[in-house]
């Protein structure tokens, strides 16, 4: 990508996911519901759970890629604090919470050891702060 990426153009939209099959999915199901409303017959409620498993089932299938990701970034992230921060405070950086090593993965090997060291000092009260705090964006295109 050409882009170069930054806090404010970061967030990652999957098109198929979020464009076409949710507000598909979500259409029918709110369609469905106002059919069985209208006029009850069984073979509509049973349209309508149907449309409700496949709506949960899509949204599942998304939380678990997200958390496939995240563990493949703690593990990331880990052997970088190794490679990149001084022993003592990548020991202490390992102990983060999973939302700030998300968060710290953007930074640059320079300016990760001041973020991590404030991070374990409580300086952000939210991730979005860390990613704010970041002035060499390192770029992720490849997330889910």
């Amino acid at each position: 990508m050409a882009n170069q990426q930054n806090y404010q153009n970061h967030t990652r939209w999957f098109p198929l996911f979020h464009f076409i099959l949710m507000p598909l999915l979500l259409v029918l199901m709110i369609w469905t519901a106002v059919c069985v409303f209208m006029e009850f017959e069984w073979w509509r409620l049973q349209l309508l759970l149907l449309t409700i498993a496949l709506v949960v089932s899509s949204f599942a299938a998304r939380l678990q890629a997200l958390k496939a990701q995240d563990r493949l970034i703690r593990l990331e992230e880990s052997i970088r604090y190794d490679r990149v921060l001084p022993f003592g405070l990548a020991a202490e950086a390992k102990g983060l919470r999973l939302g700030h090593i998300v968060a710290l993965r953007f930074s640059s090997d320079e300016e990760l050891a001041d973020l991590v060291a404030r991070t374990i000092r409580g300086e952000f009260g939210s991730t979005k702060e860390i990613k704010l705090a970041i002035k060499n964006w390192r770029a992720d295109h490849v997330r889910v």
